[in-house]
């Protein structure tokens, strides 16, 4: 007698947020731009698109200032998601004070269904807007991969491992990103690898891996004249939809 297949899951959804950059002060504004006023128009349209997300992955500057404050609103503005949360440091967050706060919120694993892990790693650099992967993330990384089993992975961390604006140098990026990027496309199962930091929505492919970014839920950056500037376009999040095969497919929304 032959075994029956089993049933496949569907896809597995994640909203990627990033870049949130809120405040003590619930009125605070950066770019004078009321920033945790955006966040909750984001979670809005996050619900009005109808998404029933398995988790929502925030990709690092969650907090301008580092503020317990400020990561219980980041708590409060997702509560009305009702799904389960993971998130990692961004070069403005205070990693202790957001461990302290969010608790699981910070636990760098996270399996999805029986086809996906998701490994979250540390890129900050302490007190520089540029990031690096320790030794440590990479052996988090290898060890997560490793026990995976034949999961597909996606990975993500805050800063960004390519230029992605034209010819604009980018000091702020990812320091080792030619190792980073190397390392990960040597493991097959990696499949997608997410950032945020740049405040702005990038979409390419190395290898076999699919790299994005996510849109910020503050404000947005572009460049004009060789310089990086506040670009007009709003607020956002990303959305993603993982397959048993480890297809994705992905896009941009934003606030109306």
């Amino acid at each position: 007698m032959i075994a029956a297949a089993s049933p496949a899951e569907g896809p597995q959804v994640l909203v990627q947020l990033s870049d949130c950059h809120l405040l003590a002060d619930p009125a605070g504004r950066l770019r004078d731009i009321d920033v945790l006023a955006n966040l909750h128009a984001v979670t809005a349209q996050i619900q009005q698109d109808g998404w029933r997300a398995q988790a929502i992955l925030a990709t690092g500057d969650i907090a301008h200032d580092g503020s317990q404050q400020a990561y219980g609103h980041f708590q409060q503005a997702l509560a009305p998601l009702k799904t389960q949360v993971r998130v990692l440091p961004g070069n403005r967050d205070d990693g202790a004070t957001m461990h302290d706060t969010l608790g699981t919120w910070c636990d760098p694993i996270l399996d999805l269904g029986r086809h996906w892990r998701v490994v979250m790693l540390d890129s900050t650099v302490r007190a520089a807007r540029h990031g690096r992967l320790s030794g440590q993330q990479f052996a988090l990384l290898d060890q997560a991969v490793a026990e995976a089993g034949d999961r597909h992975i996606l990975v993500a961390m805050h800063h960004n491992p390519v230029v992605d604006i034209g010819p604009v140098p980018d000091p702020a990026m990812l320091e080792n990103a030619r190792i980073m990027l190397t390392h990960l496309t040597a493991w097959r199962q990696a499949r997608v690898l997410v950032w945020g930091h740049t405040h702005r929505a990038y979409d390419c492919r190395v290898d076999n891996m699919r790299l994005l970014a996510a849109p910020a839920t503050s404000f947005q950056y572009a460049v004009a004249d060789g310089r990086y500037v506040v670009d007009a376009v709003a607020a956002g999040y990303r959305w993603l939809k993982l397959y048993d095969d480890g297809s994705i497919s992905t896009g941009v929304s934003r606030v109306a």
